[in-house]
């Protein structure tokens, strides 16, 4: 299992976040929902921790069938119509606990503790983790303005070096943004990544953790680029957003599902070249974990 501490500050204050990531979330669900893709809410309830207090429980599918390797797909098709993975959310705000798992691969998993304090990421265990696990740690802190987003996630409009909010004045991040900025606080997301699979367990385990820092980077910085678009709001307008969000999401996905559905029950595929694919990527099974 891999272990790494994501630290992601902002320029806001860590009320301001709550806020802002669920705005963000809703958003960016419901923009990448299409096709039979995107973020399904099964749940979305109230919840209570004896230890936490009182919270909000959600359950999402995640579906990603076109967006996989084609030889992934190939094989996920003889399987299923769909593939997807299941998120559960445990939000105790400003403590949220998440997993993830899927049960195609029932030896992999995703779990995400998170912590949000109102500084710059000084706070070296956060999550007051064990001196086992302290000792296995690695902290990656992500830098919403500098760090190097994927050439096609990339937008103008999201840049925090070139974007500038209107309501608040904050924007234009200089090089020492974290050192000047105020308010500032930080999102500390202890993240373990599990695949337990001989042969391939590093290689995607660091896989996993690549994707998920740059999901983190783009996130954050759309949750702070899309500031002016919340920050007027209360927490009962961004639930109402949330909700109606997320009933046009869960419609987006349906329909997309079902002409996947309609579409693969009259294409059986081509057996040899599923072989081929599966043949074609056999190295994958040799090299070392």
């Amino acid at each position: 299992m891999l272990i790494k501490e994501y630290r992601i500050c902002m320029p806001l204050s860590v009320e301001e976040y709550h806020i802002g990531q669920l705005y963000m979330i809703a958003k960016h669900s419901d923009e990448q929902s299409q096709k039979g893709e995107g973020v399904e809410v099964i749940q979305n309830v109230e919840c209570d921790d004896p230890v936490h207090g009182k919270g909000r429980f959600t359950e999402k599918r995640v579906y990603l069938s076109n967006r996989l390797p084609v030889w992934i797909q190939k094989l996920v098709s003889r399987l299923c119509s769909y593939f997807y993975i299941t998120e559960k959310a445990w939000n105790h705000y400003p403590h949220t606990m998440t997993e993830y798992t899927c049960s195609f691969v029932p030896k992999f998993s995703i779990h995400i503790d998170t912590r949000y304090e109102n500084n710059s990421g000084t706070t070296e265990n956060c999550l007051s983790l064990s001196e086992a696990e302290l000792s296995e740690r690695e902290v990656v802190p992500v830098d919403i303005a500098y760090n190097n987003v994927p050439e096609k996630y990339y937008k103008e409009n999201e840049d925090p070096t070139k974007f500038k909010s209107k309501k608040t004045g904050r924007g234009h991040l200089q090089k020492d943004w974290r050192e000047t900025s105020n308010p500032i606080m930080c999102s500390y997301k202890l993240v373990r990544v599990k695949f337990e699979l001989w042969g391939l367990q590093t290689r995607v385990e660091s896989f996993v953790h690549k994707a998920i820092q740059d999901i983190l980077l783009l996130g954050h910085r759309q949750a702070f680029s899309w500031i002016d678009e919340w920050y007027d709001m209360t927490e009962e307008d961004v639930r109402k957003y949330e909700q109606r969000l997320q009933a046009e999401t869960n419609r987006k996905v349906h329909q997309g599902l079902e002409r996947t559905s309609s579409r693969d029950s009259t294409d059986a595929g081509d057996d040899d070249e599923f072989a081929d694919a599966v043949e074609d990527q056999s190295d994958l099974a040799q090299g070392g974990s």
